[in-house]
């Protein structure tokens, strides 16, 4: 895939990373709990590679952050945008180096959305200084228990995503 053709499609993915949150917003109750801006940052990783996985990860939240004030800055984006970051990277960089099989696909996905959560934890704990209390508690509640309807959506609709993106021509399959 040609690096223009890779840097348009991060930027749509960017776009759709600070637009679908506006529409999540709308469900009362869960909308911040699918996590509306992890589904673009994961397919740019699978679609552009784990270098545009990585920017648009980090700067999605920090971009919609400044832009809307929301995730609120720097409790909720910062460590949000090491999360993405992660995310983008790992499942850009494992799918490259897996078999192009359904399966490496959940298994790029699942490793990704640990090694995200697990970064976010990291960065939130070495935020310590804002001031912000963080415990164990805290982690498994905002990071499994509060986004579960979004890891389930994921894990359901992100590989079928990307075969109808190999089989459109959209990425490379083999």
């Amino acid at each position: 895939m040609s690096t223009v053709k890779k840097l348009v499609l991060a930027a749509l993915f960017l776009a759709l990373a600070l637009y679908l949150p506006f529409l999540t917003g709308q469900i009362p109750q869960i909308g911040m709990m699918l996590s509306p801006m992890h589904f673009p940052v994961l397919l740019c990783g699978f679609v552009c590679g784990p270098g545009y996985g990585l920017a648009v990860g980090f700067i999605a939240p920090l971009l919609r952050s400044f832009l809307f004030t929301m995730p609120p800055f720097p409790v909720a984006a910062v460590p949000m945008a090491f999360e993405l970051a992660a995310y983008g990277f790992l499942i850009g960089w494992l799918y490259k180096l897996l078999p192009k099989r359904t399966g490496s696909i959940y298994g790029a996905l699942l490793a990704a959305m640990v090694g995200g959560r697990i970064v976010w934890g990291l960065v939130r704990y070495a935020m310590l200084f804002t001031g912000t209390p963080f415990t164990w508690e805290i982690y498994i509640s905002s990071v499994i228990m509060g986004s579960l309807p979004g890891i389930v959506l994921q894990i359901v609709l992100i590989p079928p995503l990307v075969l109808a993106l190999q089989r459109a021509g959209v990425m490379e399959n083999a």
